[in-house]
């Protein structure tokens, strides 16, 4: 007799985006370790084939590609199977001042982190491509609700993710299809080493917050397959905060 296990991901096919590097490609990684087909999507194909590497399992599938570029996202979404879960795990972090802005730096960072995964999630629901009892994770972050100098315009499009997650979540549950989101403090990935912080200061830092350390992409993707499995079967529209304690 197998042992009961509530996390299990054995049996469904999930599609992780930004799978090439850090919370994407823990995510992918451990949901492979779970038991689920995983179908992985980023821009650098070398890359892929390296998260690929660390999967567990078979019958996983890389589908590279521009998020952002409608021809090539309306392209991988035809090519997907019926998925039961997606991570849309996508993102950039460049840090700007506000005075600096330039209209490039808006429509670069809402393009990418915004626009590119609600014209997904349109387009997986255009094609139909995902079961009825699906799950929706989006990787948010504390940004918009925690300010921090130069970060504006990344918290600006983290925080209309949760926003339109919010709405998207009642337009799906009739067809009990599960919206959430993680909204993480700072992890240890190449998106916050190369944020224009020296990893000094940054390891400074950490020693602030009350778990003293910042977060590992495992520490999200263990999250990311509570809310894909069927534990999470009576959780939508909730927006989880994962900090190590801090505000």
């Amino acid at each position: 007799m197998e042992a009961y296990n509530p996390f299990t991901l054995q049996g469904k096919t999930i599609f992780v985006t930004g799978a090439s590097s850090g919370i994407g490609r823990g995510i992918a990684i451990t949901c492979s370790r779970m038991g689920a087909k995983v179908i992985i999507n980023g821009r650098n194909e070398q890359r892929l084939q390296e998260t690929l590497s660390h999967m567990e399992g078979d019958g996983h599938a890389v589908m590279g590609g521009d998020l952002a570029d409608m021809t090539t996202l309306t392209s991988i979404v035809g090519a997907l199977p019926k998925i039961d879960g997606i991570v849309h795990c996508a993102g950039i972090g460049d840090r700007v001042l506000c005075k600096n802005v330039k209209e490039a730096d808006l429509d670069k960072m809402m393009n990418v982190n915004f626009k590119a995964p609600v014209m997904l999630q349109t387009e997986i629901l255009k094609q139909k491509k995902i079961n009825k009892g699906s799950s929706v994770v989006f990787v948010a972050s504390i940004a918009n609700e925690s300010p921090s100098i130069g970060n504006a315009l990344y918290a600006a499009s983290k925080g209309a993710l949760a926003s339109y997650a919010n709405c998207l979540q009642l337009e799906l549950a009739p067809r009990l299809i599960r919206v959430n989101c993680i909204s993480p403090a700072m992890v240890w990935t190449d998106l916050v080493i190369k944020g224009g912080v020296t990893e000094e200061e940054l390891r400074l830092d950490e020693q602030k917050y009350p778990l003293k350390r910042y977060g590992r992409p495992e520490d999200i993707a263990n999250l990311a397959v509570y809310l894909l499995s069927d534990a999470s079967s009576w959780m939508t529209g909730s927006n989880i905060k994962i900090t190590g304690g801090v505000n």
